[in-house]
């Protein structure tokens, strides 16, 4: 489980993340609003054909795709972002900066980042992007 100070550092770096981001993209995050969440559950990884010792899931869009939505698809829950805080501190290579052989990992400003590639990328999903396109699009 997160410590609460970890969890309130990461959420201060979130909304200055959020406050970077241009007016369009928040436009976005109202028909898919974000859930900030310390790591997803081991139902759910199971689910989703991850093992739950592996688990570094960063984030999830849950819903239909505006690509793929019908008329049928009227009266459903709404899409939601979910962002993962363990997975997105473990990606970004932890709290502490360091270096080692790939080069520089950890810090801030490397969750940062993780943060926004990661809102960025689900929001992809959202619009129906599949992960070839958000890997050429540098957001994987």
């Amino acid at each position: 489980m997160m410590l609460r100070p970890h969890r309130e550092r990461f959420d201060r770096l979130f909304e200055e993340v959020l406050a970077s981001l241009p007016a369009s993209i928040h436009e976005l995050m109202d028909e898919a609003p974000i859930v900030l969440e310390d790591r997803p559950s081991k139902k759910l990884l199971l689910e989703l054909g991850i093992d739950p010792a592996d688990d570094d899931l960063c984030g999830l869009h849950t819903g239909v795709a505006l690509t793929h939505r019908t008329v049928h698809d009227t009266g459903m829950l709404p899409d939601v972002i979910h962002l993962f805080r363990e997975g997105i501190i473990e990606h970004a290579g932890g709290w502490k900066e360091g270096e080692d052989e790939e080069g520089p990992y950890g810090g801030e400003e490397r969750i940062k980042q993780e943060i926004r590639i990661t809102i960025l990328h689900e929001i992809g999903h959202h619009f129906g992007l599949d992960e070839d396109d958000l890997a050429r699009l540098g957001y994987e």
